[in-house]
């Protein structure tokens, strides 16, 4: 184990370098992945004639899906049909197709777990539909659902890593570069990529608690 090598300042900032990628890519896919949910999640909770069916279709669809599948359909079978895409933007469309399945479900069950007499209430006061929805049903459900959509968020940033797949030069992927060139350095580089992952990781588990413990 040669750790004075692996983890040489050039080595350090190459893997630096690759988790500012990863983080990149999951903040980017997080953002959009939370948009997407809200409003699939919200379009199956509405039991919309049709819409909120083909909605339910495509949503169990993606998420019984292999993440690795879409991964490799963005980036390889997209390109058969005309749709070519960089390595970073076929990663970040995949990752967030796959969360937006993920969220969508997260945020029908957050708004179903609002009490109904709420919303009856709320409609013979004189409110519409949309108005209970945006004002009454929402608010609520979105302070239900932050503790599982954090939790969702983690894994999102785990699962770049199988980005390494299509050659995204994130973390995972910078780390396999250093310790292709020496056997030597592969514990010393998983090490230090481990720690990288599990520091970010932890500070969102440690906000999802906190959030949990203030709904309690």
């Amino acid at each position: 184990m040669d750790i004075t090598g692996a983890l040489s300042a050039d080595h350090l900032k190459f893997l630096a370098d690759g988790f500012w990628l990863t983080l990149y890519v999951a903040f980017i896919s997080i953002v959009l992945s939370f948009i997407i949910g809200i409003l699939l999640g919200t379009l199956r909770y509405a039991k919309i004639p049709v819409v909120s069916k083909v909605v339910a279709v495509l949503v169990e669809t993606i998420r019984n899906m292999p993440l690795l599948l879409i991964i490799f359909f963005t980036f390889f079978a997209l390109p058969e049909v005309g749709i070519k895409l960089s390595v970073t933007v076929a990663a970040i469309s995949a990752l967030t197709v796959f969360e937006s399945a993920m969220l969508a479900e997260i945020v029908r069950g957050g708004l179903n777990s609002v009490d109904k007499g709420q919303i009856e209430a709320a409609r013979s006061s004189g409110l519409t539909y949309i108005q209970t929805l945006r004002t009454i049903v929402m608010p609520q459900a979105l302070r239900r659902m932050v503790p599982p959509i954090v939790s969702q968020f983690i894994s999102l940033l785990k699962d770049t890593s199988l980005c390494v797949i299509v050659a995204l030069p994130e973390l995972m992927h910078n780390a396999q570069i250093i310790y292709a060139q020496n056997v030597n350095y592969i514990i010393p580089v998983f090490i230090v990529v481990a720690l990288m992952y599990f520091i970010v990781n932890y500070c969102l588990s440690l906000i999802a608690r906190r959030l949990e413990s203030r709904q309690a």
